[in-house]
């Protein structure tokens, strides 16, 4: 029997890999564009363009607009024990994170807070039409030195702005914005958090740098008054697949105890 022949595309894709892991296409150049690369290699654009998309599906480029397929550097992966605990720092609340308490990650671009149309899931949460304009504070940050590592958007309920203007400013006082909101009466806060896993959209992968065929780690905080009892503050947090890994130790309840005694079924 004869083995299966493997697709053109896959040959291609396969060769220009063994080129971005040797060195010849490294992080930040653009591959050769596809019409003049599948003149030279005998094959159509389609077969060409496709041994592109199969490297950018394996997150190894991006397309960007205007310049083509441009090589992604390879970021380090973070090993995060996840716990449930909120603890208070020098800066604030700190939440279980990648980040250490101490660690001061780098900025990517201008930290913005302005009212925007809230998504559909947001705008569940404070009861409001989806589409509604909200305040925004988004932020991109990643560890020192390396590419944006997670997008991190935190939107504020009518509520919390009305009662606690500066935590929508865009320099909010010692503490953050939700010192201010605890201030004005909504605290202790409490928080629920869920965890999913989705595709970014188009805007998510051009702020993280990714192809949007990279699946992303989405964390949604929800914050609720101590005062009204309803969602005050929700945060997004959006973190590319490859760059995290979430550990979670694991504990024994006390059926499961050790040794099982011969009462007990094997």
């Amino acid at each position: 029997m004869t083995e299966p022949r493997t697709s053109k595309w896959r040959q291609l894709a396969d060769a220009v890999r063994r080129q971005i892991e040797d060195g010849t296409y490294p992080p930040g150049a653009p591959l050769p564009q596809i019409k003049p690369t599948a003149e030279a290699q005998g094959v159509s654009y389609e077969t060409m363009r496709a041994a592109y998309k199969a490297l950018e599906a394996e997150g190894l480029v991006r397309s960007v607009k205007r310049i083509g397929f441009v090589v992604l550097e390879t970021p380090m992966r973070r090993r995060v024990p996840r716990g449930n605990i909120i603890t208070r720092g020098p800066r604030g609340y700190v939440f279980p994170a990648a980040s250490r308490p101490d660690e001061v990650w780098d900025l990517h671009g201008r930290p913005d807070a302005s009212f925007t149309p809230a998504p559909t899931e947001v705008a569940e949460h404070f009861g409001v039409a989806p589409g509604t304009e909200l305040m925004r504070r988004r932020r991109v940050t990643s560890p020192p030195g390396e590419p944006p590592f997670q997008l991190v958007d935190t939107w504020l309920s009518p509520q919390a702005v009305s009662d606690a203007p500066q935590a929508a400013a865009k320099v909010t006082g010692p503490g953050g914005y939700l010192d201010r909101l605890e201030e004005a009466g909504h605290g202790p806060i409490s928080w629920e958090e869920t965890i999913r896993v989705r595709m970014p959209g188009r805007e998510e992968a051009q702020l993280l740098t990714i192809a949007t065929a990279t699946p992303v780690l989405e964390t949604t905080i929800v914050g609720t008054s101590a005062q009204t009892d309803l969602p005050i503050e929700v945060t997004i947090r959006v973190i590319p697949s490859d760059r995290v890994e979430l550990v979670s130790k694991l504990h024994r309840s006390p059926s499961a105890h050790w040794p099982v005694t011969s009462a007990e079924p094997k």
